[in-house]
């Protein structure tokens, strides 16, 4: 291999590289500003008002990605921390008579959004990393949970009969 195909090369992975450091908040720290922590993120994809001044900056990744973290900023704009929220203890946290703000304030926007068939309202689904390929769906009628539970994610669906030996 040449040498302007190896700078190349090493160059092309570098920027690869750099491009995947914003996916997670791991870099980000206590205190740091919301301009700053934007400069390690990137635009979040919500932002949602907390009791007492506060907010939660929603970094949701990917369509129907698999995490979205949401960075609590105190009153004055400063980083209090953050987390994964799309996993089982997060959802269990979420009980029928939640309004859509305190819905969104705790997982963000959903992956996927659907008319709720027969039943009036919709229906918001998120993906996340699970060993039995599960997502977490929720009914919303009138602006409130009606109900949530999990259910198989369709991009696990097998043919039964063709996968038996």
């Amino acid at each position: 291999m040449t040498l302007p195909f190896r700078i190349a090369g090493l160059l092309a992975l570098a920027w690869m590289l750099s491009a995947c450091a914003g996916y997670s908040p791991a870099a980000v720290r206590t205190g740091m500003s919301a301009d700053e922590v934007q400069r390690l993120m990137g635009p979040p994809t919500g932002r949602h008002a907390l009791p007492g001044g506060g907010s939660r900056l929603e970094f949701a990744r990917g369509p129907q990605g698999f995490h979205t973290y949401m960075v609590g900023l105190d009153a004055t704009g400063r980083t209090t921390g953050w987390q994964q929220v799309l996993q089982e203890n997060s959802f269990h946290a979420i009980r029928p008579g939640l309004s859509r703000e305190e819905l969104l304030r705790a997982l963000g926007r959903p992956g996927f959004v659907r008319a709720g068939g027969y039943q009036p309202g919709e229906v918001w689904t998120y993906r996340f990393d699970d060993v039995f390929c599960r997502w977490w769906e929720v009914e919303v009628v009138d602006g409130r949970v009606r109900g949530a539970g999990f259910s198989p994610d369709p991009r696990c669906e097998k043919n039964v009969e063709r996968d038996m030996p």
